[in-house]
């Protein structure tokens, strides 16, 4: 323990760097995700494949994959920027599919006479989706999403070993490698400093389904 004493700050600052790109990450996975469960139940069958073939490859492919292609993949096709970004990015699109596969399913879980009447009053397919459909198929879904997005928490640790400096992996390589110190404590507290983000996520998450379960 006194290793993790000693070096407080550095965990500190690795959560937060962690807790900043997890919610940068998690804010695009929401919006693409909904975007492509959206294009998932479109009438539209250019939008239907679209949004399918966006799951199949992104859920089957390996988020090292993923975070490889944009890490190294991009730069080659002349797109520049920053590890942060890139890394950033890489995780909401891998986490955008798993996000659009549960609110497909709380969107399927909503009786299709709520659609239905929403169109016999004139509501087109975005304002029936947007206005009807998603606020009752959220409810339904909250304790898949919230799985998802501890998930990506998680998985968060994939993308500082792609050069985003500052995050709980980064803090970890730093201290047994430039350092020299022992694996096992720093492991400890890393794994420490992950709990203290996952935790709290799922509280936080099982409150929202109760409150919801109480305002059905």
């Amino acid at each position: 323990m006194q290793v993790i004493i000693d070096n407080l700050p550095l965990y500190a600052s690795g959560i937060l760097r962690t807790l900043h790109i997890c919610l940068l990450a998690g804010v695009l996975a929401l919006v693409i995700g909904t975007i492509v469960a959206g294009f998932r139940v479109s009438p539209l069958p250019p939008l239907r494949a679209a949004g399918t073939s966006w799951v199949n490859v992104l859920r089957n492919c390996p988020l090292t994959v993923v975070l490889f292609f944009m890490a190294f993949g991009l730069p080659e096709l002349g797109f520049n920027g920053s590890y942060f970004w890139f890394g950033t990015i890489g995780l909401a699109l891998y986490t955008s599919a798993f996000v659009c596969e549960a609110l497909r399913s709380g969107i399927n879980a909503v009786p299709p006479g709520q659609a239905e009447a929403a169109r016999a009053v004139g509501l087109t397919f975005g304002q029936t989706l947007g206005q009807v459909v998603l606020p009752q198929a959220v409810r339904t879904v909250i304790p898949p999403l919230g799985n998802v997005l501890i998930a990506m928490i998680k998985n968060s640790a994939l993308v500082g070993a792609f050069g985003v400096g500052g995050d709980l992996f980064y803090v970890g390589e730093t201290l047994t490698s430039a350092r020299g110190l022992a694996a096992l404590p720093v492991l400890i507290g890393v794994t420490l400093g992950y709990l203290v983000l996952t935790i709290p996520a799922g509280l936080l998450l099982g409150y929202l389904e109760r409150k919801v379960a109480i305002a059905r």
